[in-house]
């Protein structure tokens, strides 16, 4: 009896005493073993059991393999150096393979304006050119289309500046008898000053054939210009030069307003494209076409900066061919004659603005006046010719005569 409670005493001993002494979890193998040890038993050697061995083991085991790794001793590497920028030449590059065409943003019509946008686009993108250069080439493209007529206008220049004094006289003379109110002399110098230019070949409409058929390229341009800033097109934000590199927006500085108005003074006043005022004569036409650049300017001055490279650019040009076209080599490989400096006797007085604006305008109301008379003097003759005749006497002396005693009797009444 008493060897029976003494070992099952030593069973609950036991279970009391044993413990979890380590558990061994590898890194790779996710082997879990759990061992037994016995820590109480040194008290009770009666056993023979020692406290090293254990007596109860559970393991857990996957299918994993039971090599352990080493984990390296650098867990991040050493952190690589940032790519460097790319070249703005490459920056630029890219930007153009990347920049949308202008058919997404609706230009590029079939229209004159759009053809312009189109080929502006191509010059651009194509040759790599920024967009005041761009501008400048297809500037420089148009106005060699229209060199050939400029041509012709500087030999009609030099043929009327050569036969001025002539055309001046002609001019005179009907314009006095225009002040007279002699229609007939009016109309005979007319003839004649028509007769002597056309026998001279020369005409004021061929001086003026540069500007006019320069005006089309000029709005059509504009209007390109101007539908492509107000896209925008992005690449114009940064496509200018110097102070003005955003072609979208006018110039904040009002420094290429300036220039424009100033160039294109410039090329009237020497007559660039042909057309010299001194072939208009000294009356008021000359004075008025010389403020065009004054009056612009207000207007000018609120323009997108592409237009203004654009009309900046023309200037530029009109004034280069005009010096180019005063080489005496240049002018005789045109056939374009040699000017003849007049003698101030020769020709007509130089009036200022002012006394030949009265003038202009005196004739403007003379002549309107003239076309009045005419105008009721017709009017009259007409009414004379279907009307009834005026009675313009006391009888009618184609009525029968009256006998002498009637006329007698109405004596003495």
């Amino acid at each position: 009896m008493l060897s029976r409670m003494s070992l099952r005493l030593h069973n609950r001993t036991l279970a009391k005493t044993y413990s979890v002494s380590k558990v061994l979890v590898s890194h790779r193998s996710l082997h879990v073993t759990r061992k037994f040890e016995n820590t109480g038993l040194k008290n009770f050697p009666s056993l023979g059991l020692s406290r090293h061995k254990p007596i109860l083991g559970t393991a857990f085991v996957r299918c994993a393999s039971t090599v352990e790794d080493k984990i390296p001793d650098n867990l991040l590497p050493n952190i690589p150096e940032p790519p460097s920028l790319p070249a703005p030449e490459v920056v630029d590059i890219v930007q153009g393979l990347s920049e949308p065409p202008i058919t997404a943003l609706g230009l590029g019509s079939n229209w004159p304006p759009g053809l312009i946008q189109s080929a502006l686009e191509y010059l651009h993108i194509g040759l790599g050119l920024p967009w005041w250069g761009t501008i400048m080439i297809g500037t420089i493209c148009v106005r060699l289309l229209v060199f050939p007529l400029v041509i012709k206008a500087q030999r009609n220049s030099a043929k009327m500046n050569n036969y001025m004094p002539q055309v001046q006289y002609l001019q005179a003379k009907m314009t006095e008898a225009r002040e007279y109110g002699n229609d007939f002399d009016a109309a005979r110098y007319g003839q004649d000053l028509y007769t002597f230019m056309k026998s001279k070949g020369i005409s004021p409409l061929k001086s003026a054939l540069v500007p006019l058929v320069q005006a089309p390229f000029f709005v059509s341009f504009f209007m390109a210009l101007r539908g492509m800033a107000n896209a925008p097109v992005e690449s114009l934000r940064t496509g200018g030069l110097w102070w003005f590199t955003d072609l979208t927006i006018p110039d904040q500085y009002y420094l290429l307003p300036l220039i424009t108005s100033a160039t294109m003074y410039v090329t009237i006043k020497i007559g660039a494209d042909g057309l010299k005022l001194d072939t208009l004569g000294p009356g008021f036409m000359a004075h008025a076409i010389k403020a065009i650049p004054i009056i612009m300017f207000p207007f000018i001055m609120h323009f997108d900066g592409a237009i203004l490279v654009y009309w900046t650019a023309t200037n530029f040009i009109s004034l280069g061919q005009a010096m180019l076209l005063k080489v005496p080599s240049v002018r005789t490989f045109f056939k374009i004659e040699a000017t003849i400096k007049h003698a101030p006797t020769q020709l007509a007085p130089n009036k200022g603005f002012v006394k030949g604006f009265k003038e202009s305008w005196s004739n403007m109301k003379l002549a309107g006046a003239l076309q009045d008379r005419g105008e009721a003097d017709h009017m009259e003759f007409e009414r004379a010719g279907r009307g009834p005749v005026p009675k313009t006497y006391k009888y009618n002396p184609t009525a029968q005569t009256p006998p002498p005693t009637r006329i007698m009797a109405r004596k003495r009444d």
